[in-house]
Parts: structure tokens; C-alpha cells; sequence
């Protein structure tokens, strides 16, 4: 028992470096070839954990090959535009000028339910207003309306808006972020100071503290329990 649950972690441990040194996109929507090596990353790790027979290196060593792979493919397509094209394929215009292209649609094997399905849940329900509709090479729909179904943007309004920030989490769940305070230009005595305005004496009383680069501040304390 305590075999099959050191190798389980071990086999964990090395899902997530590799996956992590493949990059962020692995979480997201994957291209054709991030699928192909996901599924092949799953299936070679269950062989070790299902039979403590097969030596903890079979699937370890397969693993680290896949990633290898997969980092210099994705430096390829980073260099190259053709082969970029060559492995990931070339976005699909599916809708031009509100008229839906048949022959890509047949090309892509995308039905009409699947198309409407999509445009809706980008809150599109009538084509005739979409001026592109492009299915990317990840697989998602990108739909572009025309300008007139476009919201009026403040300078088109010419209405001075205020600029915003990222807020920096300062505070979470009564842990003070330490670096997000130093990237924030604040530091304990700025902090503490704050607390003190609000009637806090303990971090660990606050639950969520935010500050962004014009020091506005969002505050909530912890419920009493």
C-alpha cells in the first residue's frame, strides 16, 4: 500500500512539472497537437499506478519525452508562420457580412446547432448583425458584429472616463502578500496604518484587501463566527 501511494505521488508531482513547464496554454483551450500530447501524458501515467509491476521509469521517462516534444514544438510555431499553419491549421471564416459560408462550414464539419449555439452564448442571436464569424484554430468561435451593433465606447460618447488599474491582493483570508504590498509601492507601516483607519488590529481579521495603482482600496473583514 505504501508503494502504490509514494508512486502515485511521484507520478503526480510529475504531471504537474510538466505541465507547468509546458506552459500556461495547457490550461486553456488546447490546439491539435496539446491534445494529442495531454491524452498521451494521461494514459502513460495511469500504466505505473494501475500495475506496481511496471518499473516507476516506463512512465516517467515517456512523460518527460512528450513534454520535451512539446516545448519544441511550441518553439516552432513561435519561429515559424508556415510551420505554425502546418500544425495548428489557419482560422476559418465561417460568417462574412452576415452570410453564412457553406463550404467552410462543410470543411469544418460544423453544424447549424453547433454554429447558432455558439453566437448565442456570446449573446448573438440574429447572423445578419455579425459581420465575422471566425472558428480559431483552438477551436472557439470568434464573432465580430458590425460597428453599428457595437455598445457606443466613452470617446465615441465623448464622455471622460476614469482610467483603471489592476487591483494587487494585499490581503488574503488574514495572509499578508508580501510581494504584492512591495509591487503595490506600500509597505507594513502603510498596511498596518490602513487597518488601524478600519478598527483592525490583526490581519488575520480580514478576509480580502486589494489596492491598485490609484490607492483606491477594496476592504472586506472577516464574518465573526
Amino acid at each position: 500500500m505504501a508503494i502504490v501511494f509514494i508512486r502515485t505521488i511521484i507520478i503526480y508531482i510529475a504531471l504537474i512539472l510538466s505541465m507547468r513547464l509546458m506552459g500556461k496554454r495547457q490550461l486553456g483551450e488546447l490546439e491539435l497537437s496539446e491534445v494529442v500530447i495531454t491524452v498521451l501524458i494521461a494514459d502513460l501515467a495511469s500504466h505505473p499506478l494501475q500495475d506496481i509491476g511496471i518499473p516507476l521509469l516506463n512512465g516517467l521517462i515517456p512523460i518527460a519525452v512528450l513534454m520535451c516534444c512539446e516545448v519544441l514544438v511550441a518553439g516552432g510555431v513561435m519561429k515559424s508562420i508556415k510551420f505554425r499553419a502546418l500544425v495548428c491549421g489557419r482560422p476559418n471564416i465561417i460568417i462574412r457580412n452576415g452570410k453564412i459560408d457553406q463550404k467552410e462550414m462543410e470543411r469544418c464539419r460544423l453544424c447549424l446547432d453547433e454554429l447558432t449555439e455558439d453566437l448565442r452564448k456570446k449573446g448573438y442571436a440574429d447572423i445578419s448583425k455579425i459581420k465575422y464569424a471566425i472558428l480559431e484554430t483552438d477551436g472557439t468561435l470568434s464573432a465580430l458584429p458590425y460597428a453599428s451593433e457595437n455598445p457606443p465606447s466613452a470617446a465615441a460618447m465623448k464622455i471622460q472616463a476614469e482610467d483603471f488599474s489592476i487591483p494587487r491582493c494585499v490581503i488574503s483570508d488574514g495572509r499578508v502578500i508580501e510581494r504584492m504590498l512591495r509591487e503595490s509601492g506600500k509597505d507594513m507601516n502603510w498596511l498596518k496604518k490602513q487597518l488601524r483607519n478600519r478598527n483592525i488590529n490583526d490581519p488575520r481579521e480580514v478576509y480580502y484587501m486589494t489596492v491598485d495603482d490609484f490607492d483606491r482600496i477594496y476592504f472586506l473583514e472577516k464574518e465573526k463566527k
